[in-house]
């Protein structure tokens, strides 16, 4: 990296982060929080806009620029205005005069294939809407990536060469089989012409300028992933499974990204002109490793983003999160302040797992070569038995049986609290002293694909017309009838599981179905409702997949999941009643989700709060950027209502149970409450998912760590939670253990327990990185 490329911006941001320029890695800043990653990269791109008035830019879609849009629409509206005077004379741009950016000249990066352009989640729609429109560029200096106006053969549209939307490359390379092959093969031929035209038009004008991309979690930049060609170009290709799960949600579901191909710029499009300022932008914590891995990694076809590594110019924007696991960081983190116990506990695990040694095999000698362990205090044959002993006393807190407390268990979405720790639920929920509520904040409907409804409906229909659905019969159904009974249906459903009747689980599902829509859409009569369903059925088949639904099916989506959750907690016995549906209202399934509100959102809980008087609340403890935006959305709205509610009465003992699942996990040395889960507790959650959550057993919007279902990603994490237990305390310590719980312990779950001054502490600290400030 050439320090002399460092511009004034990125100057003036690591002298606000007490980072000297000539620092021995320049190669990447890092910034507080996700808001202001977005004001670096909004000031760095106009920076270079008002040097480069027609030059050649590429900027990225989806959710992670959020704040570079929102950030550079506000600084072009108050360039000259006190606002925008004050932030420019901070990060040196005071005399910089506002950029004219419809000089520019835009390129888009990559889309998917076939996709009608005018879908909203087309990357065509996107940079229309966001970027020409909304930036002021030029629609005619733009280089942009149309499905419909990419030729085919015979002039055809690719609704009649791909019928399906689905293009076999095969075709590339064997013979066809049928005329219609014939079609495609031609076709495809000149989709790739199409390509090669496309990066000949991009090197006539000399190549990038200036290219902003996000990270994906195998590392892609554009759809270049992992093991792609460093000198590839812009190519119609097919993608690995973790770019097909991240682009499920804007698809419809993984059935639906794992069929589609995309067309993007290639690792030598974007480095091909030496001056390209490339700049990637990573936020949140589960972006760290990987960009630990691009940033100190040679260049190599596993990590895409090393190539940057050939420009003079090209940088990485990391939040604090992001940033988490490079050297330089972990140096900060052992190195700064006084040492404590954790620091200890992380060193000596990260060193057992570093050498896969197990903690009696450590030597002193491997203590003192280790770059973290020498900095123990007193390192001595005493130091790897005491963390021993620390992760010992965690394990007997998580064996301990609480009573006479009331549990409030949240989560932001419908099976995040079974994902994240039933079998510790279902250890205290036979104790008949406690008191159990569960709640889920957000109606969770984006998780529910349009096809799992339309079988769900035209199911209903079937049984309305075969007359099984027999309380539509009753005189005051449609009145008041439809309100009642709800533990009814639970109950049916789940004694239909027991006797395992496949046709009679599906008409319970049924019964929901029809209270839900009796409610949703006032209906008045049995006709009324075979007819709205047969509108709903119609709407759904006349809707591309991703498109967002109107709010009526999102509600009637979110119910399903309510019902659900419903059946989980019936297991152990749980009524309808102490299930809470809170459908917060800042959760709309929109592309950038708004804040959580006083009134909307928060207020809710507080009452709920008030009203169930909770001693231990659990809730999904996940850093900014660890999953979807709504966890930590979620516990910025609890925080708020604890707070209120600490305001009228004494909450001193209250205990907060932080908890992770499948976005994120939990470093051992972070836990302070290790709970062993045996094979058995691991079976009734694979049933359980299996059973009650029919709309995510084929895991339409899957992880990008497993192609399964969550339940058995749930599994993965816990048994790997496990076998970092085990090196530390070798595994005679559970075959050999005293006690049978943990004898037949093949996995672990890591809890965090907070009062509530430690747990606002830490919403405080996720609260700014958050917090827009415009």
């Amino acid at each position: 990296m050439n320090r002399n490329t460092i511009s004034s911006i990125e100057k003036a941001f690591l002298k606000e982060t007490g980072t000297s320029e000539n620092s021995p890695d320049p190669s990447y800043i890092v910034v507080d929080n996700f808001p202001k990653l977005g004001l670096l990269t909004s000031l760095r791109f106009l920076e270079w806009a008002s040097e480069n008035p027609r030059g050649i830019i590429s900027l990225p879609t989806g959710k992670t620029p959020e704040y570079f849009i929102k950030w550079t629409a506000h600084l072009l509206d108050v360039w000259n205005e006190k606002p925008g005077i004050a932030v420019r004379e901070k990060y040196g741009l005071a005399g910089v005069k506002k950029p004219d950016l419809r000089g520019l000249r835009f390129v888009q990066i990559d889309e998917f294939y076939p996709i009608n352009s005018g879908q909203h989640n087309s990357f065509y729609n996107y940079v229309v809407n966001y970027y020409i429109k909304g930036f002021g560029l030029n629609m005619d200096n733009a280089l942009l990536i149309n499905s419909d106006e990419i030729p085919l053969a015979e002039g055809k549209h690719y609704s009649e060469i791909f019928p399906d939307l689905r293009v076999d490359l095969s075709l590339r390379y064997r013979e066809c089989r049928s005329s219609l092959e014939q079609l495609q093969q031609r076709s495809i031929f000149m989709i790739d012409q199409w390509c090669s035209d496309y990066e000949k038009r991009i090197r006539d004008l000399g190549g990038l300028g200036f290219f902003m991309g996000g990270i994906g979690p195998d590392g892609h930049i554009a759809f270049n992933t992992r093991g792609s060609d460093q000198y590839s170009t812009t190519r119609l290709t097919e993608t690995n499974f973790e770019t097909q799960a991240v682009a499920a949600s804007d698809l419809g579901g993984i059935e639906i990204s794992s069929n589609r191909l995309v067309i993007t710029i290639g690792l030598e499009t974007i480095t091909c002109n030496p001056d390209t300022v490339a700049i990637i932008i990573a936020a949140g914590e589960a972006k760290a490793g990987i960009v630990k891995n691009s940033i100190e990694s040679p260049i190599n076809n596993i990590y895409p983003a090393t190539v940057l590594k050939r420009l003079h110019n090209s940088r990485f924007y990391l939040t604090k999160g992001a940033a988490s696991k490079l050297s330089d960081t972990m140096d900060a983190y052992y190195g700064e302040g006084d040492w404590n116990p954790e620091k200890s506990d992380r060193a000596v695990v990260d060193l057992c797992r570093k050498n896969n040694s197990y903690g009696h095999h450590i030597s002193i000698e491997d203590l003192r070569h280790d770059r973290y362990c020498r900095h123990i205090p007193s390192l001595d044959k005493n130091t790897v038995p005491s963390v021993q002993k620390s992760i010992i006393e965690k394990i007997e807190r998580g064996l301990g049986q609480e009573k006479n407390q009331v549990f409030l268990h949240t989560g932001p979405h419908h099976d995040d609290i079974m994902l994240g720790i039933l079998p510790y639920i279902a250890t205290h929920i036979s104790e008949t002293s406690n008191q159990f509520h569960f709640s889920i904040l957000t109606s969770g409907f984006t998780a529910v694909t349009n096809q799992f409804i339309i079988t769900a409906l035209t199911d209903t229909i079937s049984f309305i017309d075969d007359g099984l659905i027999q309380m539509i019969a009753y005189p005051d159904f449609f009145k008041v009838g439809y309100k009642h009974k709800w533990d009814k249906d639970v109950y049916h459903y789940l004694t239909k599981v027991a006797a395992g009747e496949e046709y009679e689980l599906r008409r319970g599902l049924c019964h929901r179905i029809v209270r839900a829509v009796v409610e949703i859409y006032s209906i008045k009569d049995a006709e009324h409702l075979r007819e709205t369903l047969k509108n709903v059925i119609h709407l759904l088949q006349n809707s591309y997949d991703g498109e967002k639904n109107p709010p009526e099916i999102q509600k009637l989506k979110g119910m399903l999941r309510e019902f659900e959750e419903e059946l989980v907690w019936a297991h152990f016995g749980v009524q309808v009643k102490n299930v809470h549906h809170l459908r917060l209202g800042f959760y709309t399934g929109d592309m950038f989700t708004e804040q959580p509100e006083q009134s909307r959102d928060v207020a809710p809980i507080l009452d709920m709060l008030k009203e169930i008087h909770p001693t231990v609340i659990s809730l999904a403890f996940d850093p900014e950027g660890s999953g979807p935006d709504t966890h930590y959305k979620v516990l910025q709205a609890i925080a708020a209502a604890l707070r209120e509610w600490s305001k009228k009465e004494d909450l001193s003992d209250l205990r907060i149970w932080g908890y992770r699942n499948v976005w994120y996990r939990f470093h051992p040395a972070e836990a302070d409450c290790i709970i062993p889960v045996s094979l058995d507790e691991m079976a009734v959650m694979d049933s359980l998912f299996s059973n009650c959550y029919l709309s995510q057993v084929d895991a339409s919007f899957p992880s990008h760590e497993l192609n399964g279902k969550f339940s058995h990603l749930s599994q993965k994490i816990w048994v790997e939670q496990l076998k970092d237990i085990q090196l530390l305390l070798g595994k005679d310590y559970f075959y050999q253990n005293e006690n049978p719980k943990i004898r037949s312990s093949h996995g672990m779950i890591f809890l965090r327990e907070m009062n509530l001054e430690e747990f606002l502490t830490y919403a405080r600290k996720l609260e700014k990185s958050i917090d827009g400030n415009f």
